[in-house]
């Protein structure tokens, strides 16, 4: 070999050798208040310097829970803020090997709306209505189908009378306003937004169903097969939600402001400032998964049908054991 050609060889091999030690990591999200961690370490580059330069994040956006679980069944993302149901369907699916939840995000943050003239007032004037949820097994699909259930009520695809209209948040709103749909169960920012811009009124904030207002509206969860094989990285992640979590909690003027920021980059349209406070009102960022409301949530989604025809084992649905090293560092308390 020359002289001449040996020195481009040379820069080849150190190309490739820096190209190899760059890793990917597939990280869901939606353009929601409720993935608040997400939305904020995105616009602040919060998550991108925790991971460190030889990372690279390709993050993804999702509308609702099961098209951001069928990603990463295929391998198209290794982790994704999303709804508890989601999660449980495909744990259930994948008979307890897909997927692992390893953090909470985020609590409450869900209500039931009625349009002012759809004539509803009390319970009982949801038969023979319209009612909306974002995506078919959704988190708010299967809370509301539950409150249906504990109503004496059931949705017409399971022999009752309300009918129950999958339909993404957006769409949903402009339903609202063409006076096509009687109510829906919409997480924030969307419910608000049926209050203020779809003559919406609050009939149901879900926390009032709930034991000390809390229930489990995102956490973060893992492919399995990536936490196994890069513990690592999943340690630096829930390290730096760890952090966008307390420093929401700590700043959140300016949290809203880079939310906000970043929902408009991803939907092309900010929330009013109005909008965000009511909706920020009603949830808590979290890290805290809250194991018990989601195994409660679990009774109600196997009650409306969605998860088989016996009561799924989630034993190994759980796997904290990162958070609570990184808890531990942090002089904080482990969470069971």
């Amino acid at each position: 070999m020359t002289k001449r050609s040996f020195i481009p060889a040379v820069f080849v091999l150190i190309a490739g050798i820096f190209a190899s030690a760059q890793t990917v990591i597939h990280v869901g999200a939606f353009p929601n208040i409720t993935h608040s961690q997400a939305m904020v370490g995105k616009a602040n580059g919060w998550f991108a310097k925790r991971m460190g330069p030889k990372v690279t994040i390709d993050w993804k956006s999702f509308n609702a829970g099961p098209s951001a679980i069928e990603a990463l069944f295929a391998g198209a993302i290794d982790m994704t803020y999303i709804g508890p149901n989601p999660a449980i369907s495909g744990y259930v699916r994948s008979n307890g090997e897909a997927l692992r939840i390893v953090a909470g995000a985020t609590s409450g943050g869900a209500a039931l709306v009625v349009r002012n003239d759809s004539g509803i007032q009390k319970p009982e004037d949801f038969h023979g209505k319209k009612v909306a949820s974002p995506q078919m097994g959704n988190t708010q699909d299967v809370a509301l189908r539950a409150w249906l259930i504990a109503h004496g009520m059931k949705s017409t695809d399971k022999g009752g009378d309300v009918q129950v209209i999958p339909l993404a948040n957006p769409d949903q709103l402009t339903l609202f306003t063409k006076k096509e749909l009687d109510a829906a169960w919409a997480p924030e920012p969307w419910a608000t937004r049926l209050i203020r811009e779809g003559n919406g009124r609050l009939f149901l904030d879900e926390r009032t169903l709930w034991p000390n207002g809390q229930f489990v509206t995102s956490h973060l969860i893992v492919r399995t097969q990536f936490l196994k094989e890069h513990p690592d990285l999943v340690k630096d992640w829930i390290r730096a939600h760890v952090e966008v979590t307390e420093w929401i909690g700590a700043h959140l003027p300016e949290a809203k402001k880079l939310l906000n920021q970043q929902i408009q980059k991803e939907t092309g349209k900010p929330l009013p400032d109005v909008l965000l406070d009511d909706a920020f009102g009603r949830m808590q960022v979290t890290y805290d998964p809250l194991r018990s409301a989601l195994l409660t949530a679990a009774k109600s989604a196997f009650d409306a049908g969605f998860l088989g025809r016996q009561m799924p084992d989630l034993s190994n649905l759980y796997d904290l054991s990162l958070l609570n090293q990184v808890l531990a560092e942090k002089g904080k308390k482990a969470i069971q």
